[in-house]
């Protein structure tokens, strides 16, 4: 078996991960580093957009095998082993699932307390549910991209981090635990239909509690989170870096001031007419030394001041290398699994399942023996599918 006791929390259950790119791979990354079985159905030919195989670290901790759902018996073997499953994500478009014969009726026949989870960016109903789409629109429509940025440049992309595995990966895998915990008690199973247009909008339920209060306007850069307050946001350095500042209660921005040498500010707090005249001060104050150096006048105090660090300098600094935040598995440096249990531990166990590779193991520990015929097939690529 791919999991041992105290492995993790999720220990015993048992995933089915129909391969896809994105927030359906990641979310069953994050069910395979809390110790669940994850058994990835790769495709012959592989995915689109994937990287690397032996880079791929979103599918660490997996299991793989090779099963062509276009072949007369493809459908069948993800069948059977949804039949052993507790949860089954996919993140094809609606109706291709049921279209291929593994759609959630098809399983619930065989399991009827089954988890079926559905990863989409539109959701399974609605005017763009058949629509193509990535992370980028998703956000836009929700209003979250709007909200990125300066208001004199285009909204900011960041990444596909609030979409695809904030809003979507994140909400996937709190669903099917739900839905699990629910499968448990009652013996019943339900389909997870999470969206990132879903999930991206509630991530900011706080944001629309403040602008229906009056405390939020419309707009980038005019608001205490998103750049427009001269006390929380990033300011570039001597040598061309930056440094984040969020010193935002009282104590904390008059301990920022005091270390700036800019305690004539103290009253710029609360009044607004005096922000951009402290955010001039701020940017010029931090223009004088680099980074590094700012960075050792900050060392130690409550000023809320960071440097802001590059994705191979983050596993050095000495508070995430004290902590084990990044570990290395196979030579790729990567994040840790998170988060932390007292009881079980959880770990990088294994890296990136290579396509087809776990087949004959996974026959044999699920039970499917069928899984290991027509390996030597000549099937069709199914890209284009989702």
């Amino acid at each position: 078996m791919a999991t041992t006791p105290g492995q993790g929390p999720l220990t015993g259950v048992r995933v089915v991960e129909l391969a896809g790119i994105g927030p359906g791979p990641f979310a069953a990354m994050l069910l395979a580093d809390l110790g669940a079985d994850v058994v990835r159905v790769d495709r012959p030919g592989g995915t689109g957009l994937a990287i690397d195989t032996e880079c791929d670290v979103t599918n660490r901790n997996k299991r793989s095998v090779i099963v062509d759902l276009k072949s007369p018996d493809g459908p069948a073997r993800v069948l059977d082993l949804a039949a052993r499953a507790d949860i089954l994500i996919e993140g094809y478009r609606p109706g291709v699932a049921e279209r291929l014969g593994v759609g959630p009726d098809a399983c619930h026949a065989r399991n009827p307390a089954l988890v079926y989870g559905r990863m989409t960016g539109w959701g399974q109903q609605g005017p763009l549910a058949h629509r193509a789409g990535h992370d980028i629109a998703y956000i836009a429509l929700t209003g979250t991209l709007g909200m990125i940025g300066s208001p004199d440049e285009p909204p900011a992309v960041p990444a596909n981090l609030v979409g695809d595995y904030a809003g979507g990966s994140l909400y996937l895998v709190i669903g099917v635990l739900a839905a699990l915990h629910h499968a448990r008690a009652t013996g019943t199973g339900q389909v997870v239909d999470a969206a990132i247009v879903d999930g991206a909008s509630h991530l900011a339920a706080m944001i629309h509690g403040m602008l229906a209060a009056g405390g939020w306007q419309d707009r980038r850069g005019a608001n205490l989170l998103d750049g427009g307050c001269p006390y929380y946001g990033t300011y570039e350095t001597a040598d061309g870096r930056y440094m984040a500042v969020g010193a935002l209660e009282p104590q904390f921005y008059d301990e920022f001031l005091e270390l700036l040498d800019l305690t004539d500010f103290a009253s710029a707090r609360k009044d607004w007419a005096r922000w951009g005249e402290l955010r001039e001060a701020v940017a010029a104050r931090f223009k004088s030394r680099t980074r590094d150096e700012w960075t050792a006048v900050f060392e130690g105090s409550d000023a809320c001041v960071a440097p802001i660090l590059s994705l191979r300098e983050a596993p050095h600094h000495p508070h995430l290398a004290a902590r084990g935040t990044f570990t290395d598995h196979g030579g790729i440096t990567q994040p840790a699994p998170a988060p932390r249990f007292s009881a079980t531990p959880t770990a990088v166990r294994t890296g990136p399942a290579q396509p087809g590779a776990d087949t004959a193991q996974v026959a044999r520990d699920w039970g499917v023996p069928d899984l290991t015929k027509g390996l030597d097939m000549d099937s069709a690529d199914m890209n284009g599918l989702e």
